[in-house]
């Protein structure tokens, strides 16, 4: 079973699952949340939501913390691969197939990035359109924006 809990921060209502110390989900107001979790704040929580704030807030540039992610093979790599990217920059889906070892995956990696369990921490809000266009995000274009600008600020 998960833990979560739900913070208001500047994005909206966020809520943090964990399982085991490890955090396993974020998810926005506007997406649906499993019934498989139970609320209850944890300490590894608290630390989750005090970094997501002091992100939001332009305070911090990295997190440290424990991830323990589901999915494919190719999702992992994936994600392990949007962890690299820096505070500030962006890259497109070619670059993050090509990082991945197939430049041919770029639709793949789409659907990889729309699969995150952890956005911002995992940041698929860096992937962009090969023509500098946003494109989809769990939370929605105006909250990728907003992230993408707060970045920006360095």
């Amino acid at each position: 079973m998960n833990n979560i809990f739900f913070y208001q921060t500047d994005i909206g209502e966020v809520g943090i699952a964990e399982n085991g110390g490890n955090i396993t989900n974020i998810f926005f107001a506007n997406e649906q949340i499993p019934r498989k979790n139970i609320v209850f704040e944890t300490d590894i929580l608290k630390e989750t939501a005090g970094q997501l704030q002091g992100y939001l807030a332009g305070e911090l540039k990295e997190f440290d913390l424990p991830l323990a992610l589901d999915g494919t093979e190719f999702m992992q790599r994936v994600w392990k691969s949007l962890l690299n990217i820096p505070y500030g920059e962006t890259r497109s889906y070619q670059q993050i197939a090509r990082s991945v070892g197939n430049i041919k995956a770029s639709r793949a990696v789409g659907h990889a990035c729309s699969r995150n369990p952890i956005p911002i921490i995992i940041p698929c809000h860096r992937v962009i359109g090969a023509n500098g266009r946003l494109t989809g995000f769990g939370g929605g274009l105006d909250i990728k924006s907003h992230l993408l600008e707060l970045e920006k600020k360095k």
